[in-house]
């Protein structure tokens, strides 16, 4: 599945002549093409699809969204388990009713 996932933007800069940031996707850095908000700030956030950053999102709604593709799983399918598969190979288990790096 591909989604349009909330992410903030953490840096941009100008590669080759295109305006490029890091987005952070709950732990998850990925290079974004910020082309189409060339007014967006580092802090802020948006959402993200194939890459391009679309729209502008306000903290609170990312952070809804977030949570609901979490309860999903929609973003470990996309991302994958980032914090449990650093967490296998260093041999921890994780908590029960926790997800990595979150609290339930």
């Amino acid at each position: 599945m591909c989604l349009a996932v909330p992410g903030k933007v953490v840096e941009i800069r100008e590669q080759d002549g295109t305006r490029m940031g890091q987005v952070d996707f709950g732990g998850v850095l990925k290079e974004v093409c910020l082309e189409y908000l060339p007014d967006l700030q580092v802090g802020e956030y948006t959402i993200v699809h194939v890459g391009f950053a679309l729209q502008r999102l306000d903290e609170e709604s990312a952070m809804q969204s977030l949570a609901l593709y979490r309860k999903l799983g929609a973003l470990e399918e996309e991302f994958g388990d980032q914090w449990g598969l650093a967490a296998r190979q260093a041999g921890e288990r994780r908590p029960p009713g926790t997800e990595w790096g979150v609290e339930r």
